[in-house]
């Protein structure tokens, strides 16, 4: 369902152990209405599972997607860069008709009529 680049998964695995006073942590990804252009993707850690999760083992990283994110996240790809000031995580999205120009936010199909935000960068 979600691709998550090794280098990704080294980084969030990495920031996970300084995470060390919470055990059972592990990555959270979702969507929430919101942003310049309908959705603004939601990464954290987390170390509740809630009912009808998807629970996903990417490259020994523990995943979880809430069941209604996971329509809007199907195929998603997620890498990381280590470039310096334009570094970062990144998130290619086949099911996004659009985006916005900070990145951080998009639109399908079916949510085409919703009106977009102004970008608060």
């Amino acid at each position: 369902m979600i691709k998550i680049s090794e280098t990704a998964c080294d980084k969030i695995k990495e920031m996970l152990a300084a995470e060390e006073a919470t055990p059972n942590l592990f990555l959270r990804v979702g969507v929430k209405e919101g942003g310049c252009s309908g959705f603004s993707y939601g990464m954290g850690f987390d170390d509740n599972e809630q009912e009808g999760d998807k629970v996903m083992d990417i490259h020994g990283l523990k995943v979880v997607v809430d069941e209604e994110s996971a329509k809007y996240l199907y195929g998603v790809e997620i890498d990381f860069q280590d470039t310096g000031i334009g570094g970062g995580f990144s998130i290619q999205n086949p099911n996004a008709v659009a985006t916005c120009g900070c990145g951080s936010s998009f639109r399908t199909k079916p949510e085409e009529e919703k009106l977009a935000q102004p970008c608060e960068d």
